[in-house]
Formats: C-alpha cells, structure tokens, sequence
C-alpha cells in the first residue's frame, strides 16, 4: 500500500486541529496524540495485514489476486466519494494526465503486490516492502535528481543482503515459494518507488490535498483494471469462483479495503502530529509485529535465518531514518576517514616510540 506523508497547504491550515478519523484530538497533548495514533495504526494495519493473509488460505483463491485489487479499488473509490462529500472538496488541482499515470503505477503497485501472495509467504511479501527504499532511492535521483549520503547508501546495501537472505531462507523451507513472486513483488516495489516521487512532485507542484490524490487515483486504476479483465475473461472467473464464497471473498475485502483505507488516514494523521520519522519508525515497528502475527496465527515453516536476515533489514531502514536527521555526505565521510587514519598513525608512532625509550632504558 503506497502512503504518501506530504502534506499540502490546505491541509497545513488544519495542523492546529488535530483530527484521527474526523474525531478531534487537539485537546491532548503530543505524548497522548502519539500513543493515540500509534495505536490506531497498529489496529488498523495488523488487521489488514491478516484479512489480507487470510482472504489467500480460501482454497483456490490464489490465482485471483488481480481480482481481489478490483475489488479493492472498488472500495477505496466509494470511500474517496464519501470523504470527498465528508471534507466538501469540490475542485480538482492536479491535471489528469498526471493521474492516468499515478492510477497506472498504483495498480501496479497493489496489483502486483496482492497477486504475489498466491506464490509467497506473507512475511517475504513484507519483508520486500520493508526493503522499498531501495528502488526508492534509485527512482529520486533518476527522476528528482536527489543526491544521497554514504547512510543511506549502506542502509540500502544492508537491506539488500537481509533481503538475499530471507528469500534464499524462503526458498529452501517454504513450498509455496515460487519465483514469479518474488518477480511481481519486485515490479510492484519498482511501481512503488516512482509512485512515491511522482505524488510528492506533483502535491508539491499543485498543492493537492492527499484525499483528492486516492480518490482520483484509485477511481481511474479501476477503470483500467476493469477494461483489462473483461477483455482477457478474467473477470468472468473472478466473479464465478468468489459467487461461491461471498462472505469469505467479498466480506473479508470490504474489512481489508477499509482498515487499508482508515489506516491511510491515520498515518497522515500522525505525521502532522509527530512528524515523518516518528510515523516511519511506527509503520516499521507493525510491519514487524506482523510477520509475528502471521507465523503465529498461520501454519508456515520457521528457520531462524529468517530472524537473523530480517534484523539486518530493520537495521539497515533504522540507518536510513537515523541519515535523515544526521546529516553525512561523502566528503564529510572522507574527512573522518582522514582524521581517525591520522589519529591512528600517530598513535602507532607513540607506541613505537615509546618502545624505543623502553628498550633504551
């Protein structure tokens, strides 16, 4: 799921008003709103985290994830409409070739990401996710031009090898491991990665609030998949095999789109409270308890290769978010670099000095 954490100008006059799911929480303090948020996030996220695990048990459901996204954008389009009509937006600011092309990518995003656990774990599908500065990183500075330090370069470097690591885990223990997984959920975090430099281009460019950005984007991304399925038959098949199991299907992805939905909302919430680094740092904390929740609640393989390849993937997004408020560029890296090897030079002609005088003695 792609949230994007840039706040527009119309939604900075609100700041003062601190809101989580149009309930007012001004009246507490920053500490309070944190925790309030906090747990919000935690709710709304472990439990769309296990419908959508648990939508995929539902014997032979695994070759409908693309439906289950139709279904989804379905959803979050009536929920746009709603908050739409909730927040009185009338106007439209960003143009809609820029949307044709967020709604594009946010299908592939979602598409992709939900088709890929009929040929995953859920924990490796979360554990790509956690890996998403990667194409992150190499998108900003194709197409923002961004220039990065030596943290954040070895925090990418860490979650590549903890990456390696789980999925070769992966491969030797889970039979549902299949490659084109890990293919779809690559393109997906690809997708994921211009989606997120596109919104904050265009948001920063036309100053759009976040709700117009879903609504039109998930509305057109319907559009889109709709066209594709009907064409290939695949939408025919989706309806007939989920006709058969309404409310474990369409059931469980109404509980899965709105606690998607509301999670959203809540995220945006807490960085206007608590800033980005504290929202990073709470995403990533569920993110983990989920990969707990799901080898606890769902009978999968264990090997601690698992545990071990995932600490160096929290590590390495921890450096990165320690990079954005400690500042190092690779000049400043090869000036302490200079220093500690002068340091340790003149030590070692302490020492053999000092020897000298010893022996001398």
């Amino acid at each position: 799921m792609t949230i994007s954490v840039r706040i527009s100008n119309d939604e900075e006059t609100e700041k003062s008003k601190v809101q989580i799911l149009w309930v007012d929480i001004s009246s507490y303090n920053q500490t309070a709103q944190f925790f309030i948020c906090s747990f919000a996030v935690f709710i709304f996220f472990l439990l769309y985290g296990y419908m959508q695990e648990l939508i995929f048990t539902l014997e032979g459901f695994q070759p409908f994830g693309w439906y289950l996204t139709l279904v989804q954008f379905a959803y979050y389009t009536v929920f746009g409409m709603i908050e739409k009509f909730i927040r009185n937006i009338s106007t439209r600011r960003i143009p809609m070739t820029t949307y044709f092309l967020l709604a594009l990518l946010t299908l592939g995003t979602m598409g992709l990401s939900n088709a890929s656990l009929g040929y995953l774990n859920y924990p490796t599908q979360v554990i790509f996710k956690c890996c998403k500065l990667i194409p992150v990183l190499v998108g900003s500075i194709l197409i923002q031009g961004k220039r990065y330090g030596p943290l954040d370069f070895s925090a990418a470097v860490l979650m590549c090898i903890g990456l390696t690591l789980f999925t070769l885990a992966d491969s030797q223990i889970s039979p549902n491991f299949n490659t084109k997984g890990v293919i779809m959920i690559s393109l997906a975090l690809l997708c994921d990665a211009v989606i997120g430099n596109v919104q904050e281009k265009a948001m920063k460019t036309y100053n759009a609030p976040n709700s117009e950005v879903v609504l039109y984007s998930y509305s057109i991304g319907f559009a889109y998949i709709f066209l594709v399925m009907l064409l290939t038959g695949d939408l025919y098949s989706g309806i007939q095999f989920c006709a058969h199991y309404p409310m474990k299907t369409y059931g469980y992805a109404l509980i899965f789109s709105l606690t998607g939905y509301l999670g959203i909302q809540v995220v945006l919430s807490l960085v206007r409270t608590c800033g980005a680094f504290a929202a990073v740092t709470v995403t990533t904390c569920r993110k983990a308890v989920t990969i707990v929740i799901s080898f606890f609640f769902f009978s999968k393989p264990f090997t601690f290769q698992y545990l071990w390849s995932g600490l160096l993937v929290i590590f390495g997004i921890y450096l990165n978010m320690y990079s954005k408020h400690h500042q190092l560029s690779f000049s400043d890296l090869e000036l302490k670099l200079k220093y500690y090897l002068q340091y340790f030079k003149s030590r070692s002609s302490y020492s053999k000095m000092k020897g000298r005088v010893m022996t001398d003695v």
